[in-house]
């Protein structure tokens, strides 16, 4: 099977960065990304500013291939999604050249004439990725070793507090979004709220909260499933991440101002439609409304489908894979308190089948664009042989020291900066 490709699903910071490596060990990669164009993901919250500097952002052998075409990358700053899209991930699938195909989706991984029951030969057997190309049609693709980095972007988290829609949230999805907004204006003087404590969560708090400080007529309701804000706040000075930490003294300072009321330990159970508006409703009884828009933002989950007739271990709690999930537990990790993961712990039953990047930590919001490149840099060495190299750790993080801890209900993600964005909410 050597003589054939190695599949790399998706065309985000990881997928691009894996293709590059495998580039340098001596591998032929095709990328399939279902978008139109690299970064796809990314540019649909290309308004939002990232709290990882540019030389956090940048994958190592991407930073080569781009270095030996010519192309320059950035060195400072703090970009905004669209930059980090036109700038480096762009410039990167180009340099690929037509390994990278837009407008194709993955639809299942299999062994080529197995199962997923069957072990006679299986190992022997290449895998089979199905695909749907950009004119609709089915094709079949052959690859001696597959890489998901289809990130976590398309499955964002309910409004829900149990981990479902609530009761009416389909009903009522005309006043529900799911994603940050870019552009609230159109609220002004309206009732708007947001249920959610994590960065996507506290980003547009504090978007609105300049808008309600605007247009006094505007109000916004914070909504949080735990009894405290505070692990969404970041840690100030005691934060790492500098950018993070001055957001997050603006957002709690909304809150002082007024420009924010918060009601924590609300759980929604219900969503019923009141006039031109929605009102919702708590676990424990107490209702909020109408309002015009709410604004959903409680984390993302992977879609694991595609991999449903491949064997694969997954952690039945933070839908991560398996291998990962006490290094990156909410309950216990912040993202400066995750250690390296590379091959050994990314191994699935499925030999050669690897879930990398922003879908491999699950429902976990711990993940760091440097963390991803690290992984993608091991599973290759990996699959070149080179057991040294794949077992060695060459990732340093900042130690936050500041943030996690989902236990009280909700999730708190180390993310948690309100114009700032990092990559776990990105497909990645």
């Amino acid at each position: 099977m050597s003589d054939l490709p190695v599949i790399v699903i998706g065309a985000g910071p990881q997928g691009l960065a894996a293709a590059a490596h495998l580039l340098e060990r001596g591998f032929e990669p095709i990328v399939l990304e279902r978008g139109a164009s690299a970064g796809a993901a990314v540019s649909e919250w290309g308004h939002v500013r990232l709290f990882s500097a540019w030389d956090e952002l940048v994958d190592s052998a991407s930073r080569r291939l781009l270095q030996a075409e010519g192309q320059a990358i950035p060195t400072s700053g703090y970009p905004k999604g669209e930059a980090w899209v036109r700038d480096y991930l762009a410039p990167l699938a180009a340099a690929l050249g037509d390994r990278v195909r837009f407008g194709f989706e993955v639809t299942s991984v299999t062994r080529l004439g197995r199962d997923k029951v069957v072990d006679g030969g299986r190992a022997e057997q290449p895998f089979a990725v199905r695909v749907i190309d950009r004119e609709g049609s089915e094709q079949r693709l052959l690859a001696q070793a597959v890489l998901d980095a289809s990130g976590t972007w398309t499955q964002p988290g309910p409004a829900g507090a149990d981990g479902t829609p609530a009761l009416g949230e389909r009903a009522a999805a005309d006043h529900i979004e799911y994603r940050i907004p870019a552009d609230v204006s159109a609220l002004a003087g309206t009732h708007v709220a947001v249920v959610g404590a994590g960065h996507s969560a506290v980003h547009a708090v504090l978007r609105l909260a300049e808008l309600a400080e605007r247009h006094p007529g505007t109000r916004v309701t914070w909504l949080v499933r735990r009894p405290s804000v505070e692990g969404a706040l970041g840690g100030g000075e005691a934060d790492a991440l500098p950018q993070r930490a001055s957001l997050g003294v603006r957002a709690r300072r909304a809150i002082e101002r007024g420009s924010v009321e918060l009601m924590t330990g609300f759980r929604v159970e219900e969503i019923r439609r009141a006039g031109d508006g929605i009102v919702l409703v708590a676990e424990d009884g107490r209702e909020l409304g109408p309002v015009a828009r709410l604004f959903a933002l409680t984390g993302f989950r992977p879609d694991l489908s595609i991999v449903s007739e491949v064997r694969v271990a997954i952690d039945p709690a933070l839908d991560s894979v398996a291998g990962l999930a006490a290094e990156i537990d909410p309950n216990i990790h912040s993202c400066g308190t995750v250690a390296a993961t590379g091959a050994a712990e990314l191994a699935q039953p499925e030999p050669s089948l690897y879930i990398i990047g922003a879908k491999s930590y699950g429902r976990a919001p711990t993940f760091l664009a440097l963390t991803g490149y690290e992984q993608v840099r091991s599973v290759v060495a990996e699959l070149a042989g080179d057991h040294e190299a794949a077992s060695r750790n060459e990732l340093v993080l900042p130690e936050t020291g500041v943030c996690g801890g989902s236990g009280d209900f909700g999730g708190s993600s180390c993310c948690a900066a309100p114009e700032t964005i990092q990559l776990a909410a990105a497909a990645v």
